[in-house]
């Protein structure tokens, strides 16, 4: 059961900071997995007055603020255009549209959940401050996220998971990258059970052409280096073996 003792709508992002540096204190936003769960919250800390509840689109980034709702990102027209449509691909799996409309972006992203779409979505694509892939691999402490920075850098874009059935959790989760142009990508892949990581070609199997050849190597590569777990949604076998054969579509999705 969630208990809450105070509740406290913030004026500034500089008054949220100072009361969040408690840490009977937290932030909230949709609530939707937090309220799931037994915890004692001194003064809960509510950001919905900020206007960090926009997508801002510029001639060079996308500024997704804390407090959009899921809903918001699967629906917008700009970010699903520079994502190939993988935006709402990713998102509208997820529970229902109520929960997406309360659910937000940055409570998806702070929380770093094992099974998250979201991060599994956007830890792939180059970002503004801090990457997203640096800030995923980090315990939790007492910063708060104001915002994600997507910065428009020319790609193409995969995204499929596994689910047992339509709204369910996923089994696994995997995003491709290919930048335009630069022979780059990137293969992520969440829902391991684990925070969603992205796969570096190390080995330099895909610096150079890019054929059946390299993309079968590489998704070899992928099953011997992402860590898996079983739980009661699939084995750690059967995960691996997801993870090379959705590293193969990525490839050659993001290579047509």
């Amino acid at each position: 059961m969630l208990n809450i003792q105070n509740y406290k709508k913030v004026e500034s992002i500089e008054e949220a900071y100072e009361l969040n540096q408690k840490k009977a204190n937290r932030i909230v936003g949709g609530m939707m997995w937090m309220r799931m769960g037994d915890n004692r919250i001194n003064t809960a800390i509510d950001m919905s007055g900020l206007g960090l509840d926009k997508i801002e689109e510029a001639d060079e980034e996308f500024k997704i603020g804390c407090m959009t709702s899921l809903r918001q990102l699967e629906n917008h027209k700009g970010f699903n255009e520079y994502t190939n449509g993988c935006a709402k691909e990713a998102l509208r799996h997820i529970v229902g549209v109520q929960f997406r409309n309360l659910a937000t972006v940055g409570g998806s992203i702070y929380g770093r959940y094992g099974f998250s779409d979201v991060l599994t979505l956007l830890i792939g694509l180059k970002g503004g401050i801090v990457s997203l892939k640096e800030y995923a691999a980090k315990s939790y402490d007492r910063d708060i996220i104001v915002s994600i920075i997507v910065k428009k850098k020319p790609v193409k874009m995969f995204y499929e998971a596994v689910r047992i059935t339509e709204t369910d959790l996923p089994v696994l989760t995997c995003a491709g990258v290919g930048f335009s142009g630069s022979g780059e990508y990137n293969i992520c892949i969440g829902a391991r059970p684990g925070r969603a990581v992205v796969v570096e070609d190390k080995e330099g199997i895909l610096k150079g052409v890019v054929n059946d050849e390299t993309i079968e190597s590489f998704a070899r590569y992928v099953r011997e280096n992402v860590s898996t777990e079983s739980n009661m949604r699939g084995s750690a076998e059967y995960r691996s073996h997801l993870a090379e054969e959705l590293t193969k579509r990525a490839l050659r999705a993001v290579n047509n």
